[in-house]
């Protein structure tokens, strides 16, 4: 018998550490880019111009002072204009989002399924079938270099409605509602202090899935964006495929891309705990 529990904690014990050997290599592998991008950003470019390692290259403020104060690709306003769009789309989408899925989800009425079909339907048309005729007519009426134009647009997510809507159906009993607006609640004050810190687990979600969308959109801002103070951080990425690599700072490259994602880093660590916590909730039927 002792020899049957000691063979059963040895099994247990090899299965513990493959299980944890296995899931510390795929967090290596996840941030290997990430850590080698930074190994970048510290090496100078006549460093660069030798053979690869995996040492330290020292030069990693030298290169993040030079960036940042280079006026030919003036990286701070890029990111400016990209967290104006990214957070003000971010917002706009899942509150509206959540909104229109509280209404559709509480409320019985005529077309009910027809519009949530409709929304479905509408989910399925590529973004840039109708980004054609949206840009026309923005330069048609002067619209371009605006920023907002890249946010309004945003707000209509079937993606994020439908998500949002899974999440109600698990987590929100019609009973709350009702007794809300027994106690005397319009709709507007049952979704904005019931309903929405309810939601918040998906919110968050929806936040960050939204950002990231938002903050690596490449298509639009460089069709309606062509004066240099309204270009957001995608365009002037793609500006540096024009350079000279030749006569080029290799180390300052790197450094504006590693600073490109730092927003998406800072904004994913801080809703971290409710994103995990709204990915598991709402793939539990409450």
């Amino acid at each position: 018998m002792n020899n049957t529990n000691k063979k059963a904690r040895i099994s247990l014990i090899i299965s513990r550490i493959l299980a944890y050997g296995f899931v510390i290599f795929l967090c290596f592998m996840c941030l290997f880019c990430f850590i080698l991008l930074i190994l970048m950003a510290s090496k100078s470019n006549s460093q660069m111009q030798g053979a690869f390692n995996f040492r330290w290259g020292g030069h990693f403020m030298e290169n993040l002072s030079n960036a940042w104060n280079d006026f030919s690709i003036n990286i701070p306003v890029g990111m400016v204009n990209s967290f104006i769009v990214a957070m003000s789309s971010s917002l706009l989408t899942t509150y509206f989002s959540a909104l229109t899925a509280y209404g559709v989800h509480v409320y019985n009425f005529k077309l009910k399924n027809f519009i949530f079909t409709f929304i479905m339907a509408i989910m399925m048309i590529p973004s840039q079938v109708s980004a054609v005729g949206f840009i026309q007519l923005a330069y048609k009426f002067g619209l371009t270099n605006k920023l907002w134009l890249l946010i309004i647009p945003s707000i209509a997510a079937p993606v994020v409605f439908f998500y949002m809507k899974q999440y109600l159906e698990s987590v929100l009993p019609l009973e709350m509602v009702e007794a809300a607006r027994i106690d005397g609640s319009n709709e507007f004050r049952i979704f904005n202090e019931i309903v929405l810190p309810i939601m918040k687990p998906a919110v968050a979600v929806q936040m960050i899935f939204s950002f990231v969308s938002s903050w690596n959109n490449f298509f639009m801002p460089a069709l309606l964006l062509t004066k240099e103070k309204y270009k957001t951080v995608p365009i002037m990425i793609a500006n540096l495929r024009s350079a000279d690599y030749s006569k080029f700072d290799q180390g300052k490259v790197f450094m504006f891309i590693l600073l490109a994602i730092l927003p998406v880093m800072v904004v994913y660590t801080i809703l971290s705990k409710s994103i995990i916590k709204g990915v598991t909730s709402g793939s539990v039927k409450g």
